[in-house]
């Protein structure tokens, strides 16, 4: 199974993207996409950027994701 977690751009120079996700950045590469920008939310996968998607998507996916996690700390 694979997860790409939605992310937001926040530098690009060339094909290496700066993304945040929940205030902690890691540098990405964007080759992938060519119509990326910054501002722009991106689904982030091995280290690649392989989507643009809207920012209530990401928004959605995120809190997702944070249930998940939530659930599993309940269980642990």
């Amino acid at each position: 199974m694979c997860l790409a977690i939605p992310s937001k751009i926040v530098d690009i120079q060339g094909v290496v993207g700066t993304i945040d996700l929940e205030g902690v950045t890691r540098t990405i590469n964007m080759a992938l996409l060519e119509n990326a920008r910054v501002g722009d939310y991106v689904l982030v996968h091995a280290g690649f950027a392989i989507s643009v998607i809207d920012e209530a998507e990401a928004a959605q996916s995120l809190d997702l994701i944070r249930e998940l996690a939530e659930a599993s700390l309940a269980e642990g």
